[in-house]
């Protein structure tokens, strides 16, 4: 505080003091000294680079650049599985095991002790192009009784690729490898578009069993402008059925010129989705150069790309009017500038970290680590990071508390699997 603002403060404090009973004015000068002391106690932004819209402000308070929390917990990090093929997401199955997706379109069991069983047979042909291959996996809500998958991936197609969805047993063996049976695409990100970027994706079961699914408005300025046409399946968030079908109570479903399956509109590339505690969608989207956004997505709701925007072009050259703000659209509950690069994200509710109860775990590839958002009511509060030197492609929370990490390496690399814990 500067000098001639103590000054005052204390000259007033003095006169409420010979005003007031003797206990309340200690009250009140308890109160009012701890306000600064808290103020003092939350640490300077994480970020601390120059943003790439210097001239771009938040719409609100918190929104960007948050303070890191007073008191972080040391995390401890081990390695798990190592010289593992590219991965892309990662699962528990019930007994612990993990069930992972190679982007080159192999699908593999995990042992408990990290060691990859043989690739599973009756994954689909995938289009490993690009950003496109073998892409998220989720189990269904009934796994223990059905032995159901879901998972997403870019397919060839007549006139041109696209994200799809499909669903398949999973068939275990007893020498860690296995099957898939009753393969079946039940849903098709449409139209199809020739191209090998954006095309998201993660999936996530609402409460109700309804399956959302993220895509991406396949990057190129023609197709991009399709985030915002409802007749169109670019940048969308999609609310399904297992079966593929629109579940019941979407926002568009019996409106002329809309795909009855979308849920939102107006994304960019969501390779980050989550369900928090209370059975809400959350997402973390990569924007263009500056402008990541977490979002709580809700029924019908625009969330303005590429209309509406933070950051800029990857060359420098504002995102069409350099809008970051307009009506009609949602602004992001919080965004990056620079990026993190989002890729992967879990809730944390387990107890071997209590620091984190109740916080966001975002993968970062451009920061290469953990990004715990932590949050008062739907704003972030807090942003911590946990600086892991390795691109981050998939964040989950395991059955013992811990988090734990699939790392990639560029250029197709191969992954390893990290196990986060307090230390």
């Amino acid at each position: 505080m500067p000098t001639e603002l103590r000054d005052e403060f204390a000259n007033d404090r003095e006169k409420i003091m010979t005003r007031l009973p003797l206990a309340l004015a200690s009250s009140l000068l308890a109160a009012t000294l701890a306000v600064p002391a808290l103020a003092q106690q939350a640490g300077p932004p994480v970020e601390r680079k120059p943003p790439n819209a210097p001239d771009q402000q938040p719409a609100f308070a918190g929104q960007t650049r948050a303070p890191q929390p007073p008191q972080m917990p040391k995390i401890r990090t081990e390695t798990v599985a190592e010289r593992l093929p590219h991965l892309w997401a990662m699962e528990f199955l019930p007994d612990g095991r993990m069930l992972v997706t190679a982007k080159q379109g192999a699908m593999h069991i995990l042992s408990r002790d990290g060691k990859p069983g043989p690739a599973l047979a009756g994954v689909p042909n995938v289009l490993a192009i690009g950003q496109g291959g073998l892409l998220d996996v989720a189990l269904a809500p009934d796994y223990p009784q059905s032995g159901r998958i879901f998972f997403s991936f870019s397919e060839q197609r007549g006139d041109g690729n696209g994200t799809s969805v499909a669903s398949a047993r999973l068939v275990p063996d007893d020498r860690g490898g296995g099957r898939l049976e009753n393969v079946q695409v039940i849903f098709r990100q449409m139209p199809s578009y020739d191209g090998n970027k954006h095309f998201g994706s993660r999936l996530a079961f609402g409460p109700d069993g309804a399956l959302y699914v993220t895509v991406g408005e396949r990057s190129d300025r023609e197709p991009r402008v399709q985030a915002q046409d409802l007749d169109s399946g670019l940048g969308k968030i999609f609310r399904i059925t297992q079966q593929g079908e629109p579940f019941k109570g979407n926002p568009f479903i019996g409106q002329n010129n809309a795909q009855p399956e979308i849920w939102s509109l107006g994304h960019r590339n969501l390779q980050s989705a989550t369900i928090d505690g209370e059975g809400r969608l959350w997402t973390v989207e990569h924007g263009p150069r500056g402008g990541d956004e977490l979002n709580r997505p809700e029924a019908g709701k625009n969330y303005g790309w590429p209309e509406v925007t933070y950051g800029v072009e990857y060359s420098g050259a504002p995102v069409g009017q350099g809008i970051t703000r307009m009506a009609n659209t949602e602004q992001p509950v919080y965004y990056w500038d620079p990026v993190i690069a989002p890729s992967g994200m879990a809730y944390y509710d387990g107890n071997a970290i209590p620091e984190w109860k109740g916080a966001f775990l975002v993968g970062g590839l451009v920061s290469q680590g953990i990004v715990v958002l932590h949050m008062e009511g739907d704003r972030v509060k807090f942003e911590e990071r946990v600086p892991l030197d390795a691109r981050i492609r998939d964040v989950k929370v395991g059955p013992d508390g811990a988090v734990y990490a699939v790392t990639e390496q560029r250029g197709g690399g191969g992954s390893t699997i990290i196990r986060l814990s307090k230390a």
